[in-house]
C-alpha cells in the first residue's frame, strides 16, 4: 500500500472536490468507500466484509466529459491517485484502491447512446452505457455489437474499452481493439483529445491504443465509436463433439480457422472444465463447441467445413440443441453474482480463472506444463476442487488458453489470496511466458498481474514506460495498475 502524495487532507479534497462538480456527486459513506476499494478480485474478503486496503477518500460521480477533465486537472495540480471505473465488472484487482486518499472517478452517470448510425454501421455511446443497453438497441433496428463477454448484462464501454475486452463471438467478431472506430478521453492534467471515426488511415501510429487497454493507468476514456454488425440469429447453427484429449482439439479448431473459416465461437473444454457445463454429456470427454453465424451461405459453407474437419478425428457427436441450450445460459449479471456471493459463504469455496494466449505449436504443451506443475508443486493442492482449462478465442497463429480452479477454503478469510489464487496464477502465467506467449489473454495486467509486465513486454516495455511518462509524469493515474507500483 502506498501513502498519498497530496499535501491535501482527505476533508480537503472532499471540500475542493465538491466546489468542482457540487456535492451531490460527491459519495463519502464508508460502506460506499469499502465496496469501491476493492474488484471482484478479492470477492471472498468482501463477501465477508473485510477491506484491510486503505479507503478512498471520495467517489466522484462523473456527469460530463468536462467533470472528468476538471477532477483530473484537480488530481494532477495536488498529486492525488486516482482510479477510473464504470461497471465495476474487473477481475484483476485493476479497480483496487492502494493508495491513501485516492479518488475513485465514476463514469456509470454517462449514459447516453450519442448515435446509431445504421448507415455507416457505427454505433457512439458515452462511457456509462452497458453494453447490453446498446445491444438491445441495436437489434430493434436488426443490428448487434458482435460483442458478448460473461458480463454482458453488467459492463460498460468505459471499462470494456480499457481493459481491451473480448467476448465469446470474438472469431468472427474480433474482440474491442476490432471494434473501436474513434473515441474521446481525458488526459491526467485535463487535456480532452477525440479520434475521429474513420474506416482506416495511415497517418502515423494507430493512436487509438494509446488508449485502448490503458487500464486507467494513462487517461480515462469517457465516449467511444464502435463499429455494429447485421443481427440473423436465424441462421445461426451449433455444433458439439467429444474427442479424446485436448491435443486433438486443438488440432480441429486451428484447422477450421487457419483454413479461413471463421465461426463466432470456436471452444476446446478439458474434462474437468466441460464437467461445469456439459455435465448431462460429456462422458469425461474433451469438449469441441462451434456456433456458426453470419449470412445462410456463409453459416452453411462454414458447417460444413467444420464437420469436414472433425470427421477426420475419432469424434463423438452432442446434439447441436444442447450446445444451444448451454450457449444461451453462459452470460452472468446481478443474479449469478449474488448467487456466488451465497455459495462462497455456505461452502467456503470459489473459482477464479487466469487466461493466457500461444501460439498453435505450443498450446497443447502449455496445457500440459501447467495442469502437471499445479497438480505437483502446488501446496494446498489437496484443497482443488477441479482444476481444468477451455481454449475460446482463436486467431491465424495461435489461440487462447482460460485456465479455471476452484478451491475449498481451509484458511482464514485474510489468507485465502496469498494460499490459493496467488500462487496458482504465478504458474500459469510462468509458463505462459516460458513459451513465449502472453501473460494476460483478455482480464487485462491490473494490479496482481504487475510484477510480470517488465517481463510480457521485453525491450518493448520501454515504449510503454515512455507513455507513461509523457502522458502521466506525475504518475497520478491507478497507480500499480499494468505499471508495477515501484516504477
Amino acid at each position: 500500500m502506498s501513502k498519498s502524495l497530496s499535501k491535501l487532507s482527505r476533508e480537503e479534497i472532499v471540500e475542493r472536490l465538491s466546489e468542482l462538480v457540487g456535492a451531490d456527486r460527491i459519495v463519502t459513506d464508508e460502506r460506499e468507500l469499502q465496496l469501491a476499494s476493492v474488484d471482484r478480485f478479492k470477492k471472498y474478503q468482501s463477501v465477508h466484509g473485510i477491506f484491510d486496503g486503505p479507503l478512498p477518500a471520495a467517489i466522484v460521480n462523473a456527469r460530463s466529459t468536462e467533470d472528468v477533465s476538471k477532477v483530473l486537472a484537480f488530481a494532477d495540480e495536488h498529486r492525488i491517485n486516482i482510479v477510473a471505473r464504470t461497471g465495476r465488472t474487473g477481475t484483476e484487482g485493476g479497480l483496487e484502491t492502494t493508495v491513501e486518499d485516492t479518488v475513485v472517478l465514476d463514469g456509470s452517470g454517462l449514459d447516453e447512446i450519442v448515435r446509431i448510425d445504421a448507415e455507416n454501421m457505427m454505433a457512439t455511446v458515452q462511457c456509462g452505457v452497458r453494453l447490453q443497453v446498446l445491444e438491445d438497441e441495436l437489434r430493434k433496428q436488426g443490428l448487434t455489437t458482435g460483442h458478448s463477454p460473461q458480463s454482458k448484462p453488467l459492463a460498460q464501454y468505459g471499462g470494456l474499452v480499457s481493459t481491451r475486452s473480448i467476448g465469446q463471438l470474438s472469431t468472427l467478431y474480433g474482440a474491442i481493439e476490432d471494434m473501436v472506430v474513434g473515441l474521446e478521453a481525458v488526459f491526467p492534467d485535463g487535456t480532452v483529445t477525440r479520434v475521429k471515426n474513420v474506416p482506416r488511415r495511415a497517418g502515423g501510429p494507430d493512436i487509438r491504443h494509446v488508449v485502448i487497454g490503458n487500464e486507467g493507468a494513462l487517461c480515462y476514456i469517457t465516449e467511444v465509436t464502435v463499429k455494429v454488425f447485421k443481427y440473423q440469429p436465424e441462421n445461426n447453427e451449433f455444433h458439439g463433439f467429444l474427442v479424446d484429449d485436448m491435443e486433438t482439439g486443438i488440432k480441429v479448431i486451428r484447422e477450421v480457422v487457419v483454413n479461413g473459416f471463421r465461426p463466432s465461437v470456436v471452444r476446446v473444454y478439458s474434462p474437468e472444465d466441460a464437467r461445469q457445463h456439459f455435465s448431462h454429456f460429456y462422458d469425461g470427454k474433451f469438449v469441441v463447441v462451434f456456433v456458426a453465424e453470419g449470412p445462410r451461405g456463409i453459416v452453411r459453407a462454414t458447417s460444413e467445413e467444420i464437420e469436414r474437419v472433425v470427421g477426420q478425428y475419432a469424434h463423438t457427436k452432442v446434439d447441436p440443441a444442447l450446445i444451444e441450450a448451454w450457449f444461451a445460459q453462459l452470460n452472468w449479471g446481478v443474479d449469478k453474482i449474488e448467487a456466488e456471493k451465497r455459495h462462497m459463504l455456505e461452502h467456503q469455496e470459489l473459482g477464479y480463472t487466469t487466461e493466457v494466449s500461444v501460439d498453435w505449436s505450443r498450446t497443447n504443451e502449455l496445457y500440459e506444463n501447467v495442469m502437471g506443475r499445479i497438480r505437483a508443486e502446488f501446496p494446498a493442492a489437496d484443497d482443488l476442487v477441479m482444476l481444468g482449462a477451455h481454449s475460446s478465442h482463436s486467431y491465424q497463429t495461435g489461440t487462447n488458453l482460460y485456465f479455471v480452479y476452484d478451491y475449498k477454503i481451509n484458511c482464514e478469510p485474510r489468507e485465502e489470496i496469498d494460499t490459493y489464487h496467488v500462487p496458482l496464477n504465478a504458474i500459469i502465467v510462468e509458463e505462459a511466458l516460458k513459451v513465449g506467449g502472453s501473460m494476460c489473454h483478455h482480464h487485462g495486467i491490473g494490479k496482481y498481474r504487475a510484477p510480470w509486465t517488465t517481463q510480457e513486454h521485453g525491450s518493448a516495455y520501454y515504449m510503454l514506460a515512455a507513455l507513461k511518462k509523457a502522458f502521466d509524469p506525475n504518475g497520478i493515474m491507478n497507480k500499480g495498475t499494468v505499471f508495477p507500483a515501484d516504477s
